[in-house]
């Protein structure tokens, strides 16, 4: 766990020494490539914050139709003769192998 931090802190270190030193040797060159990546994250950060319309679900967009009476009886109908059946609940169970135990060929950790 200290290696990973150790690690960690010297990256960010060794990032913050770049920065500093792209920023006293040519600051505009430094705005410049960190330009593009901002603009990036911003755009994405804007779009799933805000997705556009036609992917946001467009519940607008929908025409709702209402069904007919016969429509109805019949889905009542079928709603009613196909009843959920009930699933019988079984325990995992340990399928033996045709091979046979061999105490010989255990690990001897086990």
């Amino acid at each position: 766990m200290k290696k990973h931090a150790a690690v960690f802190w010297t990256t960010i270190t060794l990032a913050a020494i770049g920065l500093i030193a792209g920023l006293v040797n040519n600051p505009y060159d430094l705005l410049r490539a960190l330009l593009i990546p901002a603009v990036l994250t911003a755009v994405l950060f804007l779009l799933y914050k805000y997705p556009p319309r036609r992917y946001a679900g467009g519940r607008s967009s929908k025409i709702k139709v209402k069904p007919s009476q016969k429509t109805m009886a019949k889905m009542a109908g079928i709603r009613k003769t196909s009843a959920p059946t009930k699933r019988k609940s079984y325990p995992f169970q340990v399928i033996e192998g045709s091979k046979g135990k061999n105490d010989e060929q255990l690990p001897k950790y086990h």
